[in-house]
């Protein structure tokens, strides 16, 4: 399971956007990239900041070729074993202990449906995705103070 917790620097008021991807067996670098497809089809080619682990196919020479001709996405890379630091390790977690917890599914579509229901507890209480990033210590700021041309700065 791949996914993302999308924050608006410039209108929190806006709420935390989810996104998920469920497949069998691992993620690789191409299976990534559908992912990421698939993310801007999500966030309607919004500009986008992807924070990631260290995982190496996050990192591979294909998803860095990939990324460099978006211009919609940016990476910026988490230290080296901080999951405190990732908003989405709380996501994970939260599922865990609830939707997934003692879970024995003898299908895939068990887990699919189990965290579909977790997906929308979670976007039922739209504080919950702004604790995980609360809880990390990491804040979001606009890219510069509002009503201020680039010039003026």
């Amino acid at each position: 399971m791949a996914g993302a917790l999308g924050y608006h620097s410039t209108d929190p008021e806006r709420g935390a956007r989810l996104c998920f991807h469920l497949k069998p067996g691992s993620y690789d670098t191409l299976g990534l990239i559908e992912v990421l497809e698939q993310m801007k089809v999500f966030y309607r080619g919004e500009n986008v900041v992807l924070v990631w682990d260290g995982l190496s196919a996050h990192w591979s020479r294909a998803m860095r070729a990939w990324v460099a001709e978006q211009d919609w996405l940016t990476l910026e890379r988490l230290p080296a074993y901080a999951p405190e630091l990732n908003p989405v390790e709380l996501l994970w977690s939260s599922l865990k202990k609830r939707e997934l917890a003692n879970l024995a599914g003898d299908h895939l579509a068990d887990v699919a449906d189990a965290t579909e229901q977790g997906i929308h507890r979670i976007n039922n209480n739209p504080q919950l995705p702004w604790s995980f990033l609360t809880h990390t210590g990491l804040t979001i700021h606009p890219p510069h103070p509002p009503n201020l041309r680039k010039d003026q700065y």
